[in-house]
């Protein structure tokens, strides 16, 4: 029997990327799965990118938010109420070819990836040259480097968090693929309680592939298949309050996965010293716009504190229960 797939776009102010995505969607392979919805949810835009959205071919649903929710709440949303085998998340600014749909669920039918629970392709930029987008997780000393430039001056010493884009051109399991486009499992996506919506943007997709692999699941990048991906298509919009979300979700992220030790470390040193280092980045490049953006941005996190502190210690009931030891991903023989 075929396998079925909803897809979840969070849309704001993508303009007419969001039509392209949608047309690609349209005009992609569906042999071997059926597609059984294809939710849009609009997080306020204001730019007029929801107004146009014809395609009868397609089993499209939109949700328009009145006000802006974040993209892991947006997606969580648009999740609810799926009955499909699959979900893929997928950016606005994607653009899907004739087999970016079909080839990675096939892929993850297959008995011997029955341990497979998350999947993502190769992702090309706009002149076809291969995106960054798998990474690996964060620790304590890689984030450190990072706020310090280490891992930009001593690149063979300190590893950037993403992995080199010699990587991405060979497939093979990794700690994460990027929330651009992320094929998941439903009933695995439900059982880790969706994203972690304490996440506006950023690390939500992290965090979610970092909670699969405790529980013996695993993240694949599959390289044989691509789709185009311009890459911050809404978020160039707004750089400082990029520069904050960023900054925020890792503050969180450090919070929920890191020891005490640790995530005291990464909240000093993303107050105290990263603001300094950026700064003299900016300056040795002579980028002063870059330097009042990053300004507005601390401003914003340093404003947010006492609440981004607050959040970070508490869970949600549904997340306690998700934490909760579980049965490990079925191995193949045991597949249906």
């Amino acid at each position: 029997m075929a396998k079925s797939l909803d897809i979840v776009i969070v849309n704001w102010n993508a303009g007419r990327y969001i039509g392209t995505c949608l047309g690609s969607i349209d005009a992609a392979s569906r042999d071997g799965f059926e597609l059984k919805r294809v939710i849009v949810v609009d997080n306020a835009s204001s730019d007029g990118s929801m107004d146009k959205l014809h395609f009868p071919d397609l089993p499209l649903s939109l949700i328009r938010n009145p006000e802006n929710r974040g993209f892991a709440a947006a997606c969580n949303q648009g999740a609810r109420g799926s009955s499909a085998e699959y979900l893929l998340f997928l950016n606005p600014d994607i653009r899907v070819l004739r087999d970016s749909l079909q080839a990675p669920i096939q892929f993850m039918e297959e008995p011997e990836n029955a341990r497979v629970g998350i999947c993502g392709i190769q992702l090309l930029d706009q002149q076809g040259i291969v995106s960054r987008s798998c990474s690996r997780f964060p620790t304590t000393t890689s984030l450190l480097s990072q706020m310090l430039g280490l891992d930009r001056l001593f690149p063979s010493i300190f590893g950037g968090h993403f992995i080199e884009e010699s990587e991405h051109e060979k497939s093979g399991p990794v700690d994460q693929v990027m929330g651009a486009f992320l094929l998941i499992r439903r009933p695995l996506f439900e059982d880790l309680s969706e994203f972690d919506e304490r996440f506006f943007v950023y690390f939500e997709d992290l965090d979610l592939s970092y909670r699969a692999k405790l529980r013996g699941w695993v993240s694949y990048h599959l390289a044989t298949v691509r789709a185009f991906h311009r890459g911050r298509g809404c978020s160039d919009q707004v750089k400082a309050a990029r520069l904050f979300y960023f900054l925020r979700s890792r503050i969180l992220y450090a919070q929920k996965h890191f020891s005490l030790a640790g995530s005291s470390l990464i909240t000093l040193g993303t107050l105290i010293v990263e603001p300094f280092c950026r700064l003299v980045w900016s300056s040795l490049r002579g980028s002063f716009g870059e330097m009042r953006e990053m300004l507005e941005g601390y401003r914003m996190l340093y404003g947010t504190l006492p609440g981004i502190l607050r959040r970070g210690t508490g869970k949600r009931p549904r997340e306690i229960a998700a934490n909760r030891p579980q049965q490990p991903a079925p191995d193949p023989q045991n597949l249906v």
